[in-house]
């Protein structure tokens, strides 16, 4: 059983996730928040497999409650679902610590099915929000439009390296590894690590 807590600060919203998730058999509801001070003392109290998160709240937004939760609580993981799908708030979520980026236009098996994904370690990533980080940087295509964390992170995948010796090679924790890929992917237009690594052996040390 997937235990899942909802954070919107829409009644409706929240009400309607509550309803769709009593009729999944893997899925259990364990609390729901209004904002994001509510969305961490919520963690802290039930700690939940998977929060869903929405970014814009009053009190802390989403962004700030994820990096919070992130830190504090490792062992649940975020999802967003969100109404926005701006690169500059896709990138700040996932920096942020979040494993997977919905839009609320998903409809809600896309949302159970995202929620299943982020428990078992995936990252999905709503369609919209991947064209949006594409066509950002659509034209960046060289390794000098990569930062040096994500050329970091990029030859240690293409040494082989999984995330989780990624973050703990370069001291950082491997939400964040998937942040950098998820840039990394995009800037290349690319869409697996072993493209990505194919990519970097022909052309991240030619410079």
């Amino acid at each position: 059983m997937i235990r899942v807590a909802i954070v919107d600060d829409h009644a409706v919203v929240r009400s309607g996730l509550e309803q769709f998730l009593a009729t999944t058999g893997d899925i259990e509801l364990v609390g729901v928040a209004a904002n994001g001070l509510e969305a961490i003392e919520l963690t802290a109290e039930t700690a939940p497999d998977v929060v869903v998160m929405d970014l814009s709240m009053p009190k802390l937004d989403g962004v700030e409650a994820t990096r919070r939760i992130s830190a504090e609580h490792p062992s649940s993981r975020v999802l967003v679902l969100t109404s926005f799908s701006d690169r500059t708030r896709i990138m700040d979520a996932l920096s942020a610590g979040a494993d997977g980026y919905l839009l609320k236009h998903s409809d809600p098996e896309e949302i159970a099915t995202a929620i299943r994904s982020v428990h078992t370690g995936d990252a999905p990533l709503d369609p919209k929000a991947a064209r949006a980080l594409l066509e950002a940087r659509r034209t960046a295509t060289e390794s000098g439009s990569l930062t040096d964390r994500e050329r970091q992170v990029l030859d240690l995948v293409r040494q082989g390296l999984a995330n989780k010796q990624i973050a703990r090679k370069l001291g950082i924790s491997e939400r964040t590894v998937k942040a950098h890929l998820t840039s990394v992917f995009s800037t290349l237009g690319v869409s697996d690590r072993t493209q990505a690594a194919l990519w970097a052996s022909k052309h991240l040390h030619d410079n």
